[in-house]
């Protein structure tokens, strides 16, 4: 089954046909409301309103400065530019520390926000708070690997999982995840192989970012596929350069408006030039730039 060819908003239900079919999944991230519509528009199955915006939308230095009201104010634009998408938004640092906290915590994203689902990090640590909030009927997306949450305590980025031990703890969470109900899991910078080989033990589907190709599905984050960015991850491919078309676009116009050259007659109204004498009180119109222009003092402006 596709997942663009059904009638309505894509379900999880769909995303487990789609798994179950055989088809790769794309996801990626999306944080405004014009974005939203043209990834909606362009059959994107699943979009993430990540957390990441923190950096690559509001400066910050680290997703663990997003706040809810942030996150449900980006959520509600992506879903006011969907009518298909699946929209999954990214639960934020300390929102789902205790069962009850996660299910209220995830249940604005639904009744305020819109959105269809959720994402939480971590496995086996979170297994609980992923398992009430789908007890409370909300659907979950699992994040095991690296997890930009909890990058105080992890150190520096890099890839996950690549001595004996930590490969069985991320396996260890992806079971976990699993049984707790959640419908999929982000593998995020974990060694292909691993990555392959947690994907064929689990029965849900596995969207990888820096994961390699063997997973159910990729996920990117949209301004390094359009290469807005300064830095592209080595994980990234760029499939748009559009940081140098905005600078070129911005160079042209600032030129266009210090030469007098924009706007041009293209983007100009002009009105018959007797209805204007009339509405002055004049008998005919003084030349352009020697005249001056009287407004009544009881006109509204």
């Amino acid at each position: 089954m596709s997942a663009t060819s059904s009638s309505g908003r894509v379900t999880v239900q769909d995303i487990a046909r789609m798994h179950a079919d055989g088809q790769r999944i794309a996801m990626l991230t999306a944080y405004d409301y014009p974005t939203a519509r043209i990834l909606d528009d362009a059959g994107l199955p699943m979009l993430l309103v990540g957390d990441s915006l923190g950096e690559v939308m509001l400066g910050y230095e680290s997703t663990v400065r997003v706040s809810m009201d942030e996150m449900l104010h980006h959520v509600k634009a992506v879903v006011r530019g969907t009518q298909r998408a699946l929209v999954v938004g990214d639960m934020p640092f300390l929102s789902y520390e205790q069962p009850d906290q996660a299910v209220e915590n995830a249940g604005r994203f639904l009744r305020e926000a819109g959105a269809q689902a959720v994402k939480v990090e971590g496995g086996v640590r979170t297994a609980r708070a992923i398992e009430a909030i789908v007890r409370a009927g909300i659907p979950v997306m699992g994040h095991i690997g690296w997890t930009p949450q909890a990058r105080l305590g992890m150190g520096r980025v890099r890839v996950q999982g690549k001595t004996r031990e930590a490969a069985q703890r991320l396996m260890s969470d992806a079971v976990a995840v699993q049984a707790a109900g959640a419908f999929a899991i982000v593998l995020e910078l974990v060694p292909e192989q691993l990555a392959a080989a947690i994907t064929a033990r689990l029965h849900i589907p596995t969207i990888g970012i820096g994961a390699g190709a063997g997973c159910s599905g990729q996920v990117q984050v949209v301004t390094d596929l359009l290469g807005l960015g300064s830095f592209v991850p080595r994980h990234a491919r760029p499939y748009a350069h559009l940081r140098e078309t905005i600078a070129d676009a911005a160079r042209a116009y600032a030129a266009d408006v210090a030469a007098g050259t924009f706007p041009g007659e293209a983007e100009t109204t002009r009105m018959d030039d007797s209805v204007l004498a009339e509405a002055l009180g004049q008998g005919e119109l003084d030349r352009p730039g020697t005249g001056s222009f009287l407004i009544p003092l009881d006109r509204d402006l």
